[in-house]
């Protein structure tokens, strides 16, 4: 631009993508370049142009006839320069695309796309005259075309034919003439906000080189792209273009902001051109930063009425607030067939996860009798009752439900990834939900509640299916948590805090469960059965977590109030005591008072639920295996066999409790010598785990790990460390690096790469895990005492004895505390601690 001449056309276009390109270097090698180079470039050309058109005159001047009421310019204006390139690119070089269909949902910015697009072509001189039409109706787009024929051409606008003949003159090309006194001229079209299809009927403007039809609309129908029509999908502001705007919105009210702060509020409104635009005025009446007003945004008490402007302060020209921007969308798509279910369903999908629904739970039964109900009530009222089927038992009818909202911009429905096959913009939700009357949110927080229930599969093989119930489960909680405490405790929530710790995230169903203990006593009482059970399971997942202790105090408190309660009978009395005795004997290692204390409760457990009850069987298994830890590895494997019979019988063979007897019963016979038997049973097993839980379910891992260490005990240590080690891999990628699973694995791995013969390695490996098991399960935890052993044991092999001395002195003083002095595996410690002392000369303290 040297005040000669300015790029257009096609060296602008080829101009501005350099100038993209360089900002993209420059940033990736991490030079200082000006951010948003390529826009301010269009800007600082645009402007040039304009300023040379102003200085024509005569024929020089290229003058646009602007017909129709073309909205003003948004203040501070965001370019959007990718989404305007397409406009242009589509419509540049007399390309077979006239007609471009710019679609997206009501806020993000289309009208105001298309007036920029507009304006910049008139300015540009690229139309002679552009008219723009409120398209809102069949009736609004001939009035507008019979005033564009009276201005341009002399026709009476209230002449039938008005809107024709200025369709026919769109025809004629340019400085053509068909006995009228104006030539043919180039031209711009914009329908903006068409509802439907049937609004411009027969008005669509013709297909012609020298014309160009913008359309915007909600709509996604694909009737809209006949004709040689394109679709632009317009989405939010990207999360530069939100700031950009925030940024220089605060700017022009001589306000500044701490940048950390614009970005949040930017994410919080989710990055709507709408919302941000109304924000801004409203923090602004009330004297709040950022920071203040993020802060009363995410009160859910307040409804978007106390967070945003009203219609009487709207800013802009604007006259929709952000709660009503939808409505009209919200109508049209419960008019289409089926009547009357878009609207029920939005109300369910307003209380969900916005970044992803799962789609069995839309299609559930719970979903299909809420359909009904509310199809039902519809029909008692309208005067097209006879339109309207009470019954609501088809899935299609809720997908088309779905398909309704996502055709008018309210949601995005893609059924091609069914874990979260929709997703709906937070505003669109608090729109919809905070306008339920009480009785009806919670009906439908319950619905919603239900229809995760229902579609949640008991296996949890799709672990991304199932991390996306956790997820809805967790905004329906945010939503409308009082609802999923009336009448009592909806099982959902337990289904979740199960399914966190069964994906191995023990430490955060510890934490669900803290929550849940809290929430229960608030809302049900302490004394509730659904209080106990949310305490009975957090003091399970944080045994689980590593807290043995504080796990069998918890469940002996537990224990405790269940007898008070509920009576010394009940089963979920005898399931607080078999855990007890797991955690404080079985697992604070006392095996055989644990195998003892099983033992007397069987019978008390078969005489009050009987022997096929799941929970007999579970506790037979618990019997079998602490019979096995105190030393009788053939009673275990025996016991093991004849559970495995029984819940093959009562479960199925497919059952995850009868897979894992076969995992016992199988580690069992190789603990009592078999283990080429026990090889072939885990190899077995392996192949279920997978076919029924898939790759990644931790109880399949937990058959690669025990495979791994049969195969180390059959002889190939060398082969049992690649496997842990691949093993590994997937364990840190499925439950992460701290899961005790994870730090098993570890110790197995070090361990067999000693038997391998790297005794260094493995005491420099288990010297780095027993700061992670200290850090993770502390030091009474029953793993964490054997990894202390073990690195005892690899350091001396490493001839190292000093360390081993030292690691037993350690150990020791642990397993007092822990275990007591006079425990079988503290006796043995000191017993060791004294040889090692003996072989380096030292006689210090605990010799002897």
């Amino acid at each position: 631009m040297n005040g000669k001449s300015v790029p257009s056309g096609k060296h602008g276009r080829s101009l501005k993508s350099l100038v993209g390109a360089m900002e993209k270097l420059a940033q990736r090698k991490g030079n200082t370049y000006p951010r948003y180079a390529a826009h301010q470039w269009e800007e600082m050309r645009l402007a040039a142009w304009r300023h040379r058109q102003a200085g024509r005159t005569g024929q020089g001047r290229v003058v646009c006839r602007v017909l129709g009421e073309m909205p003003p310019e948004a203040d501070c204006y965001q370019e959007r320069l990718e989404l305007r390139e397409r406009l242009e690119a589509a419509a540049a070089g007399g390309t077979a695309v006239l007609g471009q269909v710019v679609t997206g949902m009501g806020g993000v910015g289309k009208t105001q796309l298309a007036a920029r697009y507009a304006r910049t072509a008139g300015d540009m001189g690229q139309v002679d005259v552009l008219l723009w039409v409120t398209a809102a109706s069949h009736a609004a787009v001939t009035d507008a075309y019979a005033g564009a024929a009276a201005q341009l051409l002399g026709t009476s606008r209230e002449d039938p034919q008005a809107a024709s003949v200025f369709l026919n003159w769109l025809r004629l090309a340019p400085g053509a003439k068909d006995g009228g006194a104006r030539p043919g001229a180039r031209w711009l079209v914009v329908l903006d906000d068409v509802p439907h299809t049937a609004a411009a009927r027969g008005l669509w403007p013709p297909n012609v080189p020298h014309g160009q039809t913008l359309v915007t609309t909600r709509n996604r129908h694909a009737s809209f792209l006949g004709s040689g029509r394109r679709r632009i999908e317009i989405d939010r502001f990207t999360t530069e273009e939100a700031v950009a705007y925030l940024a220089a919105k605060l700017a022009g009210l001589g306000r500044r902001d701490d940048p950390a702060q614009i970005a949040g509020l930017a994410e919080d409104l989710g990055r709507l051109p709408l919302a941000l635009s109304q924000a801004v005025p409203f923090m602004d009446s009330r004297h709040l930063d950022c920071a203040a007003y993020r802060k009363r945004l995410a009160n859910r008490v307040k409804t978007l009425t106390g967070v945003l402007p009203t219609d009487t302060g709207l800013s802009d020209d604007q006259n929709k607030t952000v709660a009503a921007a939808w409505d009209l969308s919200i109508e049209l798509a419960d008019q289409q067939p089926p009547q009357g279910l878009a609207r029920p369903m939005l109300h369910v999908l307003s209380l969900l996860d916005p970044n992803g629904i799962p789609a069995p739970a839309l299609t559930s039964p719970p979903v299909l009798a809420h359909l009904a109900a509310h199809r039902a009530r519809a029909s008692e009222t309208t005067t097209h009752a006879n339109q309207l089927s009470d019954d609501v038992d088809d899935i299609d009818d809720a997908t088309d439900a779905l398909r309704n909202l996502h055709q008018f911009s309210l949601i995005d429905h893609d059924p091609s990834t069914p874990d979260r096959a929709v997703r709906i913009h937070q505003l669109v939700q608090r729109a919809v939900h905070e306008r339920l009357p009480g009785d009806e949110r919670h009906h439908t927080a319950r619905t919603a509640a239900d229809a995760l229930t229902a579609a949640w599969p008991e296996i949890e093989r799709d672990t991304g299916l199932a991390a996306a119930f956790r997820a809805n489960t967790a905004v329906l909680t945010r939503y409308a948590e009082d609802a999923l405490y009336r009448p009592a405790t909806h099982p959902v929530l337990d289904r979740t805090g199960t399914s966190l710790g069964r994906a191995g995230q023990v430490a955060a169903a510890r934490d669900y469960y803290q929550h849940l203990t809290e929430q229960t006593s608030i809302h049900l009482g302490k004394d509730h059965p659904d209080t106990l059970m949310a305490r009975h399971e957090l003091a399970r997942w944080r045994g689980e977590a590593g807290d043995v202790a504080g796990a069998a105090n918890a469940f002996a408190e537990v224990l405790e109030d269940r007898v008070r309660v509920l009576g010394d009978d009940h089963p979920d009395t005898l399931a607080a005591r078999g855990n007890f005795t797991y955690y404080a004997r079985g697992m604070a290692g006392d095996a055989a008072g644990a195998a003892a204390a099983f033992a007397e409760l069987l019978e008390h457990q078969q005489r009050v639920v009987g022997s096929d009850h799941p929970d007999t069987l579970k506790l037979r298994n618990n019997l079998a295996r602490f019979r096995g830890e105190a030393g009788d590895a053939a009673g275990a494997a025996e016991m093991f066999a004849e559970l495995l019979e029984d819940q093959q019988r009562v479960l199925g063979d497919d059952d995850p409790d009868t897979l894992m007897t076969r995992n016992n019963l199988a580690y069992a016979r190789g603990m009592a010598g078999d283990v080429t038997g026990a090889a072939n049973a885990f190899a077995e097993l392996l192949e279920d785990r997978v076919r029924v839980l898939g790759d990644d379910h931790p109880d399949t891992l937990v058959a690669r790990h025990n495979l791994a260490a049969l195969r180390g005990m059959a002889g190939d240590a060398a082969g049992a460390a690649a496997a842990f080690a691949e093993l590994l891999e997937d364990q840190q990628r499925v439950v992460g690096n701290d899961h005790p699973a994870t730090l098993r694995v570890r110790s197995n791995l070090a361990r067999w790469r000693g038997e391998a013969g790297d005794a260094a390695g493995a005491a420099d490996a288990f010297a780095e895990l027993l700061d992670d098991y200290l850090r993770v399960l502390g030091d009474g935890h029953p793993d964490t005492l054997t990894a202390w052993n073990y690195l005892a044991l690899w350091r001396h092999k490493s001839g190292d004895a000093a360390g081993a001395a030292n690691a037993y002195v350690d150990l020791m003083t642990a397993q007092e505390r822990v275990l007591g002095d006079d425990h079988p595996a503290t006796l043995k410690t000191r017993h060791e601690l004294a040889r090692w002392r003996r072989e380096t000369g030292d006689d210090g303290p605990g010799a002897g």
